[in-house]
């Protein structure tokens, strides 16, 4: 018999998937957020060199190294960030999860209500469930062609009880990239409402098409209201389990305290990996968008003719099967019988996410995407519409 705090709280479609694709390497592997574009060898190199030493293999310090912290206040700033003490407004975590479950801790009390996009990433819906907070959800619609928040339905979400708006961007799974418009209306509310804005920005300089990067919390009064939580994914460094919470004023204080007692610390040489990475003058970042783009490219090519949502940047893209008068945990799994195995956004938000299956485009060659137009279409004819 399961708590009640989990009674809510789905499974990972991920899972499922990737466990149902196995092995088979004439699958094409749409369903999780990967990519093989290696992170910088300069990076991979210090991470290897600080295996070795003993400060490196250490519980100490509980809340992140002082270099990393300051490290990556600078790599804020030089995004057009606003300033922050790294020493004194940064907590390391293991990973971005550990970050946005700390920083969900230390915002809100249990039934506090949290608005999200509707779809979002199911491990930021979930993580509010955590915590004993409730999501509300504000709709993405599809307006020429984009992703565009609901600009009429995001004051309409909050009440008395929302305390905190949670946003990624670029957003995962849509690729949504929000405007200025649509930033200045996040703030807005943030301002008015007297809310916290929590930002994941893992993807913030993913983007495709020239498309600048916006950080929220250099908008007017919004540096001191918003936490951001982030990764070295811009870096590809994923497996590296290593995150940041940028919490200003005081409530670093919090934070630290949550970390201490949720995922302690992250790795030593973990973080001396990090930090190089985030104080190279070229990361490898461009490169990686440019070769992200032209796969985003090509998988828009294959679906061609069918309800697919560009993405503005991020790794995946949706389709609205929904709009084929299909389900999508069935489409799902008739595209595992085609070998392409793509994630059914059932949990991933409401009525909205619940239309699509997720394709990630950031981990196959264009080479081997080129089979994709074909599996698709052979799937969709064998796929039955929802009883």
């Amino acid at each position: 018999m399961s708590v009640r705090r989990l009674e809510s709280i789905p499974g990972f479609n991920i899972d499922r998937v990737a466990a149902a694709a196995g092995n088979d390497p004439d699958v094409l592997r749409m369903e999780n957020l990967d990519t093989d574009i290696p992170p910088p060898a300069e990076a991979m190199e210090a991470t290897r060199r600080a295996i070795g030493e003993d400060e490196a293999n250490s519980w100490l310090p509980f809340t992140g190294r002082d270099d990393l912290k300051e490290a990556v206040a600078a790599y804020i700033e030089r995004r057009g960030g606003p300033r922050y003490d790294g020493r004194r407004e940064i907590v390391i975590t293991s990973g971005e999860g550990d970050a946005m479950l700390d920083a969900l801790f230390c915002l809100t009390d249990p039934g506090d209500e949290v608005v999200l996009t509707d779809p979002t990433y199911a491990g930021m819906l979930n993580r509010v469930r955590l915590v004993g907070a409730v999501p509300r959800l504000v709709p993405l619609r599809v307006v020429d062609g984009e992703w565009r928040l609901d600009l009429d339905a995001l004051p309409a979400a909050v009440s008395d009880r929302t305390r905190v708006v949670f946003i990624n961007n670029a957003s995962f799974p849509t690729g949504w990239v929000a405007s200025d418009e649509e930033w200045e209306a996040v703030a807005r509310v943030c301002r008015e409402r007297n809310l916290w804005l929590l930002y994941w920005a893992g993807f913030e300089a993913v983007l495709f098409d020239g498309r600048p990067v916006r950080h929220p919390a250099s908008l007017p009064d919004m540096r001191n209201r918003t936490v951001t939580v982030s990764s070295p994914w811009d870096q590809r460094m994923i497996a590296w389990r290593v995150g940041w919470v940028i919490a200003p004023g005081d409530l670093v204080n919090d934070v630290s305290r949550v970390q201490i007692y949720n995922g302690l610390v992250a790795s030593g040489f973990a973080q001396i990996g990090t930090r190089v990475a985030l104080g190279l003058p070229d990361d490898g970042l461009a490169a990686a968008n440019a070769e992200w783009q032209r796969r985003r490219d090509e998988t828009l090519r294959q679906l061609e003719g069918l309800p697919a949502i560009p993405a503005a940047g991020g790794w995946s893209l949706l389709l609205d099967v929904s709009a084929l008068g299909l389900d999508c945990l069935e489409v799902s799994n008739r595209l595992l019988d085609h070998k392409v195995a793509a994630t059914p956004m059932r949990g991933w938000g409401g009525e909205v996410a619940d239309r699509h299956v997720r394709f990630v485009f950031s981990n196959e060659p264009v080479e081997r995407l080129t089979a994709l137009g074909d599996r698709v279409h052979a799937a969709l004819a064998t796929a039955d519409a929802p009883a």
